[in-house]
């Protein structure tokens, strides 16, 4: 199967590549460039090709053929929330993170072994599912504000349905003034929240987060981030930052040094 995909994502980029070539060899015999054309029908269908195969995740057409594949369940408690991050993803969709994000956010949370993990809007509940995949393994909690009833309504019902209500608490109201609650040591912080906030939420969080621990943000390509936490991520010696999924929303992954 995977060779497959990659057999016709390399086909794809020679179609493309012969096309852009036969152009280019119309337009200069047209021009009475010869060597022009020579060169644009031996050059242009590499070129083109490899160009299409470094941004086919880009492409509608070849977005599908990734080396990825789809969440895989270890066991019964797996498959169910599994199978509840299935239902959200082709049901009503309130703010959520993409699939590929929210892996990440598991994978994450599972290899650094966190025990406390704080989440800032919660939504219907998708990224809490996936935190929860993890703090099954560690024996951690997840902590998550949200102040719209409505989607807490909605996360509580989600969680209760794939049985991880005992893992999460759900915290309401302004996170602004309810993360002040938190204590510490928190070993991961995921910022997914009203975008000007980013820079008050750090500040008030990052006291409290472990030597080595982890605070993700959300949204650093689309919508715009706030300008004030890039340059508090990126300009601080006390941390190091780094930005992933730039090609969709864009999530920036940030360590408190040790």
């Amino acid at each position: 199967m995977l060779k497959g995909r990659l057999l016709l994502c390399w086909a794809a980029g020679l179609v493309v590549g012969f096309v852009a070539a036969w152009l280019l060899l119309a337009a200069s015999a047209r021009s009475g460039s010869t060597m022009v054309a020579r060169s644009g029908r031996l050059l242009g269908v590499p070129v083109l090709a490899a160009g299409v195969l470094q941004r086919a995740d880009r492409s509608p057409f070849l977005r599908g053929l990734t080396l990825e594949r789809s969440p895989l369940a270890k066991d019964e408690f797996e498959r169910r929330v599994l199978g509840v991050i299935a239902e959200l993803e082709r049901g009503p969709w309130y703010a959520n993170v993409p699939q590929r994000d929210g892996r990440f956010l598991r994978q994450i949370t599972e290899a650094i072994a966190a025990q406390y993990v704080v989440e800032i809007g919660t939504s219907s509940g998708y990224s809490g599912l996936w935190f929860a995949l993890a703090l099954k393994r560690t024996g951690g909690k997840l902590y998550t504000h949200e102040i719209d009833p409505e989607r807490i309504r909605i996360a509580r019902h989600n969680f209760r349905k794939a049985g991880v209500e005992d893992l999460i608490e759900i915290i309401p109201g302004d996170a602004h003034q309810t993360v002040l609650r938190h204590e510490g040591p928190i070993d991961l912080v995921f910022i997914d929240a009203d975008k000007p906030g980013y820079p008050d939420y750090l500040e008030k969080l990052l006291p409290k987060v472990r030597p080595g621990g982890v605070i993700l943000a959300h949204n650093m390509r689309r919508p715009a981030p706030s300008p004030e936490y890039v340059e508090a991520v990126t300009t601080s010696p006390e941390l190091e930052t780094t930005f992933l999924f730039m090609d969709a929303a864009g999530m920036a992954f940030t360590i408190k040094k040790r």
